[in-house]
């Protein structure tokens, strides 16, 4: 029988909670701004949610579905956002959003995905792009954070 050791990983914010205050001070403003420019807070939490599932961030998944749950969000519509394009259960401004924050989220694939970013604005204003792209930099970057960091995520 063998035994695996887990590394030890490096908690960034512990290590240096003077740059993760700065990252929480952005994510506090970058809710802020996308709820004044006119984006509910389902369709924030929505964002969050969808980036994290396409990252595989167990930490932020559960931290923002009960976010979502706590204001309202119907299990129905988180059951069934990974495949959001499928339904009929997100308006024309969400779907923008959501599209939106894939794209952004897998901007890697950007130079392959031509007319992506085009199509997924179709229905925001400049100030909600900014508000979204916004949102998932920030949501993108605490992804990492969890991930690189390897929380734990128990029941």
């Amino acid at each position: 029988m063998t035994t695996t050791s887990k590394t030890l990983r490096t908690n960034v914010g512990s290590k240096h909670p003077e740059l993760y205050r700065a990252l929480t001070a952005v994510a506090v403003q970058t809710d802020k701004t996308a709820l004044a420019e006119g984006l509910s807070p389902l369709l924030i939490e929505l964002v969050k949610i969808r980036a994290s599932q396409i990252n595989g961030c167990a930490f932020c998944l559960r931290l923002h579905t009960k976010d979502s749950l706590a204001k309202g969000e119907s299990p129905e519509r988180l059951s069934v956002l990974p495949a959001w394009r499928e339904s009929m259960y997100f308006d024309e401004q969400e779907r923008s959003a959501l599209a939106l924050a894939e794209y952004i989220t897998t901007i890697q694939d950007s130079h392959i995905n031509t007319g992506v970013y085009e199509s997924a604005v179709a229905h925001l204003t400049p100030g909600q792009v900014s508000a979204v792209t916004w949102l998932t930099m920030a949501i993108n970057t605490y992804n990492r954070i969890a991930i690189s960091g390897a929380y734990t995520v128990a029941p």
